[in-house]
């Protein structure tokens, strides 16, 4: 098999690191973080250098491409510290409407997403679910046509730059029923949503997310009701690949920046790399950023596998990844001293990425018992 990026993903590579060179420099970054108007500018050079498009289908404007192109964007997007809610609109809102979405959804949505017109959130997690996708306690009832939302949704990243949130709702069943789940898409804008910005760990935005009694037309539903189950489990599969190619950019980013500052930072006259005990720490942080970037690459291929061969791959990356994020994280703010965790410090930034990755749909835990289930069913 041929692991060789074609010369389009390895020009995709060379844009993305070009413009975080001279536009998301760490300075710049921490600037736009205070300004929560600033990645608009930032989200219309995505559309404009083809990030948005780049996995979409041609006839909604995208560019055709894959999971491997949207790995080489997040593997650089990762080094940058880039906070914009790629994911959730491209990976997880884009990924349901091109499975399940009808040809006038695609059509509107999918062209606005590549064009850098639409942002979507993905309402899923509720105060109470953990990781459990199935527990669902939001309602959707039938309304004449449509439906009426009501429930609460936590947690949802990228909610505060949102146009639309796909929102899981259940439409039949228990509340932990695999059978009765649907999917939405509503207008943030609708009558009946309201929300609660704040800012999380690692600079990005989310939002507590309620819906009181939220009517919605039939168009609002994506795919068949109370079917979506599956559905939700393949795109947060997807999602889960993407952070992990994310993840790896960061610990790459981390062994870089710790290598830089051991050769620069002297202790009893000698600069601590030099230490021999050091240097073992920082080659073991550079194997298991390594490692990491070949599971995540695996999880990647592994998308177009059935679900179960799928799931088991993702899941084995979020275990290996989870574990290689922390040791790299901790390494990296250990050799910097205690000035590694301040703000003025990348390196803590980073490893504070790592640790919301590990935890966004599912941490190292859930993902381990998800992986020994699986293999057991398969056995």
């Amino acid at each position: 098999m041929n692991f060789d990026y074609t010369d389009e993903q390895n020009m995709l590579r060379d844009s993305i690191a070009k413009w975080a060179a001279g536009q998301y420099d760490f300075d710049k970054r921490r600037a736009a973080l205070a300004n929560d108007e600033a990645w608009k500018t930032n989200w219309a050079t995505f559309a404009e250098l083809g990030l948005l498009a780049a996995p979409l289908p041609e006839a909604q404007g995208g560019l055709g491409g894959g999971p491997i192109d949207v790995s080489v964007v997040m593997e650089e997007f990762g080094k940058a510290l880039v906070v914009e809610p790629y994911v959730p609109t491209v990976v997880i809102g884009a990924g349901a409407l091109n499975y399940a979405g009808a040809a006038a959804q695609k059509e509107e949505h999918l062209t606005a997403i590549a064009a850098g017109e639409r942002v979507i959130a993905f309402a899923q997690a509720e105060p109470k679910s953990r990781w459990t996708l199935t527990d669902v306690a939001t309602t959707a009832k039938k309304s004449g046509a449509g439906y009426v939302i009501n429930g609460q949704k936590a947690v949802v990243l990228g909610a505060p730059q949102a146009d639309y949130l796909l929102v899981t709702a259940r439409t039949g069943g228990a509340q932990r029923d695999a059978r009765g789940v649907s999917l939405f898409l509503v207008p943030k804008s609708a009558q009946g949503v309201s929300t609660r910005d704040y800012p999380t760990i690692d600079g990005t935005r989310a939002a507590e997310v309620y819906f009181e009694n939220v009517s919605v037309g039939a168009e609002a539903l994506l795919g068949e009701a109370d079917a979506a189950a599956p559905l939700i489990e393949r795109i947060i599969d997807e999602a889960n690949a993407a952070y992990c190619s994310e993840a790896v950019g960061c610990m790459r980013m981390m062994t870089d920046l710790t290598r830089e500052y051991a050769k620069q930072r002297k202790q009893f006259g000698r600069a601590i790399a030099d230490f021999q005990v050091l240097q073992h720490r920082m080659v073991d942080m550079f194997m298991a950023s390594e490692e990491s970037y070949s599971i995540a690459l695996r999880a990647t291929i592994k998308l177009a596998e059935s679900d179960a061969e799928r799931a088991r791959a993702v899941s084995a990356a979020k275990v290996s990844i989870g574990k290689h994020g922390r040791f790299v994280g901790q390494a990296a703010v250990q050799i910097h001293g205690g000035m590694g965790v301040t703000d003025e410090m990348r390196v803590g930034h980073y490893f504070k990425r790592v640790s919301m990755l590990d935890a966004t749909f599912g941490n190292v835990d859930f993902h381990l018992k998800r992986y020994t289930a699986l293999s057991a069913a398969a056995a």
